[in-house]
């Protein structure tokens, strides 16, 4: 296919336009700026063009305002960002004097082609905004309260007095109960401030903001620090610990006793039983006036002798033992020494009453004769243990 030659030139002319062409420059630059730090963006709409040329970069550079005078080829452009895709680019590194005057510039492009350069210009010390006090320590100091405001610090970590002068502080301080609507301003260039007359055990709060009057910068607040405020203790607050104290001395005195006793009645229990004697011995004590002794003082020469009564159903009368001592002389009648043969016989004749009187009907009261029959056993035992001369009877 064949072109006209009109056709031809048309086709030239659209292609020399199309190259030639201006793009739209970048738009609404503005700095954000806190202290020495800056950050240049821009705004960029041409993505039409973008799309058809290809990746859209952008290039951005600085230079000082007073060497803009100089005719434009001595203009010494420090580029900072080159071909970036972001829409913003940092200064912070440009090392930009604080009290300077400069101009920002930027351009969109691409490999072969590029836009209009958009300048701004910038002065630090006018537009850059003032950053809150680093830090804020309050602490209560004898009823008062001290303040400790830390600078705030620029990009290289230095004090921002040393780039503005006549840099303030609006210390805002109120009572935390009425709350921030009645907080009262102190202005002060001090990095140390002392809020006195101020109530007594009351809890305040503060902030601190930087201030800049040359060109009326103000920072936003740090944060807020709470603490209570100190003072002489009331008289009835001293009378009511001396209560408490009393009181709790008094039931730790009460606890301590108290365990104590435990611990003594414990001992006491098992070292010292409380171990009571046999009902029949304690009755013995209680009638040892009317009831013989168990056991008679014992003399050098008396002889005793022991009855054993057993008692049968039977109405035989069971012979009567007498049981004399091998250490003494038969021939002897008595003890006594009286001669008085009678003495046995009248002892026998005794032995046999007694033996008729306990001898009744078993038939009808056989619980007497077991009653009689334990304690006859048990005046054994104790008669066991007598000396080698007791007279031992069994009936």
């Amino acid at each position: 296919m064949k072109l006209r030659g009109s056709e031809v030139c048309v086709s030239l002319l659209v292609c020399v336009s199309l190259a030639l062409a201006d793009w739209s420059p970048p738009q609404n630059l503005s700095v954000q700026s806190l202290n020495t730090q800056y950050v240049l963006r821009w705004d960029w709409a041409d993505d039409q063009q973008s799309a058809i040329n290809g990746t859209i970069t952008f290039t951005a550079q600085y230079l000082a305002a007073f060497k803009s005078r100089k005719p434009p080829h001595q203009h010494n452009w420090m580029t900072v960002c080159a071909d970036v895709l972001e829409r913003r680019c940092d200064f912070t590194d440009a090392k930009l004097s604080y009290l300077g005057i400069y101009l920002l510039r930027v351009r969109a492009n691409t490999a072969q082609h590029f836009s209009n350069w958009t300048n701004i210009t910038f002065c630090p010390d006018k537009e850059a905004d003032l950053g809150p006090p680093s830090s804020v320590k309050l602490t209560s100091v004898k009823g008062d309260l001290e303040i400790v405001i830390a600078d705030p610090l620029s990009s290289t970590n230095k004090s921002m007095k040393t780039l503005v002068n006549d840099m303030q502080y609006l210390i805002h301080y109120w009572k935390q109960l009425e709350g921030y609507q009645k907080a009262e301003v102190l202005k002060t260039q001090n990095n140390v401030v002392t809020l006195s007359e101020l109530d007594r055990w009351t809890e305040y709060c503060v902030k601190v903001q930087s201030r800049y009057d040359f060109y009326n910068k103000t920072s936003d607040f740090s944060d807020i620090h709470c603490t209570r405020t100190e003072g002489l203790i009331p008289y009835w607050q001293i009378f009511l610990y001396f209560l408490l104290s009393l009181g709790v001395c008094f039931l730790l005195g009460l606890l301590v006793w108290f365990s104590f006793y435990k611990v003594f009645k414990s001992f006491k229990s098992i070292f010292y039983p409380n171990v009571q004697l046999p009902s029949h011995i304690q009755e013995l004590w209680l009638s040892d006036s009317e009831t013989p002794h168990l056991l008679p003082p014992p003399s050098s020469g008396s002889v005793w002798d022991q009855l054993d009564m057993i008692s049968t159903e039977t109405d035989t009368v069971p012979d009567i033992q007498i049981s004399i001592p091998e250490d003494q002389d038969t021939s002897v009648p008595s003890r006594h020494g009286s001669g008085d043969s009678g003495f046995n016989s009248t002892e026998e004749d005794s032995s046999l009453r007694q033996l008729s009187f306990t001898r009744h009907d078993t038939r009808t009261d056989t619980h007497t004769d077991t009653h009689t029959d334990h304690r006859c056993k048990t005046d054994m035992q104790h008669r066991e243990e007598m000396h080698d001369g007791t007279l031992e009877i069994c009936a």
